[in-house]
């Protein structure tokens, strides 16, 4: 009964056409806010699913680390009794730190990853090669797998009609002989550029993995010190679960980072930029409720004969009041459904056709990636319903009152 007076309300001819006007444009203001809401948050996940995407090659389901320092000690029981717990697939153990990398008067500052076997089973970077082999070598003939980036810097050629660069690296020595002589805290070694990887600019710019046996003795290794190790989980592994488990194995000494822990930082910031821009547009939808303030209480003004005739037939003030908030939830559900379908429309085409580009050429794609969730439509609609309700209270009592006044 409610939303039929309401419909009848909202079609009906006003004395006044500014009553139509305020209606229309708020309900227009609805559906654009409601229409940028739901483009805003499909492009943030689409751009989300893409980082995590790119990620995901380096980064692996596990990474763990020392609680304190930068090395710990893992024994092979330990590594045998954390291969066999439920959802681990393989682990693959990383000695890592800062080097110079040197080709003749080229030099640059690189993270150099030693990696054993099984590394190739744990990380998405084996893929990723866009010249050369994954080969790391050996102890005494070391391989250098290389950012694209790190590349640039240190003019490495990959050209497949000469041999493969062979270039110096530089690491620091764990344990030294406490020598006067700085140059006693480095060592020094040739390794052979086998192989360039792309993923992404932060990696393919700091980053270069060789053999672990390489880098441990370069540095002064014990046998069982590492500097990390990476693990791949089963496609239907409980991350909590494996996690504990994990965590329980270890001890409070080590620190197990899932794939999100290990880069917490960027995703709080996409997560962030994202409400926050939400929430900037949710404004306009507060802005479209003094509009509809406005078109309800001119109404209730034009409709007070109506108000009259309902009360003298008996209707409560209950029932004048949610006669109102109809008319205010069918212009708020009016515009939301106006918005979400258009948006709708705009991401199912720009997922077909990517029409809309994104400017300049250094991207990894040329076009706005979008997403589409059904929680991001549910809040968008819950949203302009629950502000245009608010918005409708005040106008609605004040109609239902009326109806005291008259008797």
């Amino acid at each position: 009964m409610y939303s039929t007076f309401a419909w009848r309300y909202f079609k009906a001819k006003k004395s006044a056409n500014a009553i139509n006007i305020i209606a229309w444009v708020t309900t227009g203001v609805i559906a654009f806010a409601t229409c940028c809401q739901i483009l805003v948050l499909s492009v943030f996940n689409g751009f989300e699913d893409l980082v995590k995407s790119l990620y995901s090659s380096f980064y692996t389901d596990f990474k763990i680390i020392p609680a304190y320092g930068k090395t710990f000690m893992v024994t092979a029981e330990m590594l045998k009794k954390a291969a066999t717990l439920e959802g681990v697939k393989a682990i693959s153990m990383i000695a890592e730190d800062k080097a110079i990398l040197q080709n003749g008067e080229f030099q640059t500052f690189v993270n150099i990853k030693g990696v054993d076997g099984n590394y190739e089973k744990v990380s998405g970077v084996p893929q990723k090669l866009i010249s050369g082999k994954f080969n790391l070598g050996s102890l005494d003939a070391p391989g250098l797998i290389a950012g694209a980036g790190i590349q640039n810097a240190a003019n490495i050629s990959m050209n497949s009609a000469f041999s493969n660069e062979f270039l110096t690296i530089t690491l620091p020595k764990k344990n030294n002989d406490h020598s006067a002589d700085p140059l006693s805290f480095l060592s020094e070694g040739n390794i052979t550029a086998n192989g360039i990887f792309a993923i992404q600019q932060d990696f393919d710019n700091n980053y270069a993995i060789t053999n672990i046996d390489f880098v441990k003795q370069q540095m002064g290794f014990a046998e069982n010190e590492f500097s990390a190790a990476e693990l791949l989980l089963e496609a239907k592994a409980d991350i909590s679960i494996t996690k504990e488990a994990l965590q329980s194995l270890f001890g409070p000494q080590y620190v197990v980072q899932t794939r999100f822990e290990q880069n917490s930082n960027l995703y709080n910031t996409m997560r962030v930029e994202k409400w926050a821009i939400y929430a900037v547009l949710t404004l306009i939808l507060i802005i479209a409720a003094f509009n509809m303030v406005s078109a309800l209480t001119m109404l209730v003004l034009e409709k007070q004969k109506d108000i009259s005739i309902l009360q003298s037939m008996g209707a409560a003030r209950h029932v004048i009041l949610k006669i109102f908030l109809s008319e205010g939830l069918l212009l708020g559900m009016l515009g939301a459904c106006a918005g979400i379908g258009l948006a709708a429309a705009i991401c199912v085409l720009q997922i077909e056709f990517e029409f809309i580009k994104l400017m300049g050429g250094s991207f990894l794609i040329n076009y706005f990636p979008v997403k589409l969730v059904g929680s991001d439509f549910i809040l968008v609609a819950t949203t302009a319903i629950a502000i245009t309700i608010l918005a409708s209270l005040l106008p609605a009592y004040k109609a239902s009152q009326q109806i005291a006044g008259l008797k």
